[in-house]
């Protein structure tokens, strides 16, 4: 990839982390803002670019995280730079309901032919994950005339009403926020590592309890979707065995129900593909994307079979902001690096970098209970020590996390339990920075521990 101009390429501390300037800045925020807004790294940024994030003290960070898996072709690419600037400087919004624009439609070109499927897909842009998510549920029960929509154990799908419905983690996304929309239900997920009779049995074990518990739980015929992450987020990094989401996928067509991948994390060249879905060769009916579409700026889109999306009436789908022109011009450099740049074999080079030394960790550290992941969407969970308990430790996790912090290193957790570290670095990072990220990460194991 093209380098990001002025910002040199190491790890650098001037200061301790977090500086005096993001200190006093984030003194300034606890009067400000909301209390309910917090912040895992108070480290204040003023520039980024490439695997680096410079704060105000001039420390510069190693970025395992891209603000949440979204800035994948690196902060301030070029190429979604240079489309942004020519298209605040034509004009900024128009509100595509009211008078419409071709950044739009070039969007929704695109996202009709890289999702997975040949066949004619139509799209509709927002602005969120969440509100990608709501619209998908809207179509489907639109398309369907069925109210039920079945989730899984360990799902994240957003913050608002409907998607803390679908969410399944209490703390911090649903706690005293209820009580959430209905017809939605859970069935248990595919999870290798802590299924109770072990990694072999859990792609049909838990298949079946799906199939079972969603015949008697809801009924066949009243179920408009299934949504499903094809490697889950926020619970945990949780990849389903293999086979697992095929036959999910291959049961919901058999019944006449929509199948709807939440690609929202996954997405745009994350996990070594396209999309993860293609890593079975999955085509879902309804996809939901955000995140990496658009190098950062929001923007969020709900990509499915033409019969399904056009079966909502006029007006039925949109927003002021859904779709804006710079968050469009921004998805178009996006996506351009996406492809000049071939980030998706960028993702798999990753990953056989990053994997063998996180397997070497936890061959050293028995806290270390599984490694998994696929592509630059890579996590390790922590658990108390070997044998058949696997008890979450989420106090390790967060001592591991806050010792990456104070060498440099933006980590991040998630997982059910919090007892998960997930590594999300952009794909335009260095490969240098990678192995002197793992040092660190290393390193504070060995001081943790």
């Amino acid at each position: 990839m093209r380098p990001t101009p002025g910002i040199e390429q190491r790890r650098m501390l001037r200061t301790a982390i977090p500086g005096p300037r993001s200190a006093e800045l984030h003194a300034r925020k606890s009067a400000a803002v909301s209390a309910g807004v917090s912040t895992g790294l108070p480290v204040y940024v003023e520039r980024a670019g490439g695997g680096i994030l410079v704060d105000v003290d001039g420390n510069q960070l190693i970025d395992f995280g891209s603000g949440i898996a979204v800035t994948t072709v690196g902060n301030a690419a070029p190429r979604v730079v240079e489309r942004v600037q020519e298209q605040v400087a034509d004009f900024t919004h128009t509100c595509f309901m009211v008078t419409p624009y071709a950044e739009y439609v070039e969007v929704a070109e695109a996202l009709n032919e890289l999702t997975p499927g040949d066949h004619e897909k139509r799209s509709a842009l927002f602005n969120s994950g969440a509100e990608a998510v709501e619209n998908a549920v809207k179509i489907a029960r639109s398309y369907s005339g069925r109210p039920a929509i079945v989730a899984f154990d360990h799902a994240y799908h957003g913050r608002t009403n409907l998607t803390m419905a679908l969410t399944a983690k209490n703390m911090p996304y649903k706690h005293r926020f209820g009580p959430f929309a209905n017809e939605v239900y859970r069935v248990p997920m595919a999870y290798p590592y802590r299924w109770p009779t072990g990694p072999d049995h859990c792609a049909d074990e838990a298949f079946e309890l799906f199939v079972s518990q969603l015949h008697a739980q809801v009924g066949e015929e009243n179920t408009a979707a299934v949504i499903i992450e094809p490697i889950q987020g926020e619970g945990g990094f949780i990849v389903p065995p293999p086979g697992y989401l095929k036959r999910v996928a291959s049961w919901c067509r058999e019944n006449d129900i929509l199948l709807i991948a939440d690609e929202i994390q996954t997405g745009f060249c994350r996990t070594g593909d396209w999309f993860a879905s293609e890593h079975e060769r999955i085509v879902p009916d309804l996809i939901t994307t955000a995140k990496g579409i658009a190098g950062g700026l929001p923007l969020a889109a709900v990509t499915g079979r033409a019969e399904v999306m056009d079966a909502v009436h006029g007006g039925g789908l949109g927003g002021t902001y859904g779709g804006n022109p710079v968050a469009c011009a921004a998805a178009l450099g996006a996506i351009e690096t996406m492809k000049s740049d071939d980030l998706a074999r960028r993702a798999r080079d990753i990953e056989a970098m990053v994997v063998p030394r996180l397997r070497r960790l936890a061959d050293k550290h028995s806290e270390i209970g599984d490694v998994r992941g696929r592509g630059a969407m890579l996590a390790i969970e922590l658990v108390t020590g070997p044998g058949p308990a696997k008890t979450p430790d989420p106090a390790l996790t967060a001592k591991i996390n806050a010792a990456c912090h104070t060498a440099g290193l933006v980590t991040l957790t998630a997982g059910t339990y919090g007892n998960v570290l997930r590594f999300l670095p952009p794909l335009s990072i260095p490969d240098d920075l990678l192995v002197e990220g793992l040092d660190i990460l290393e390193q504070a194991f060995t001081e943790s521990a």
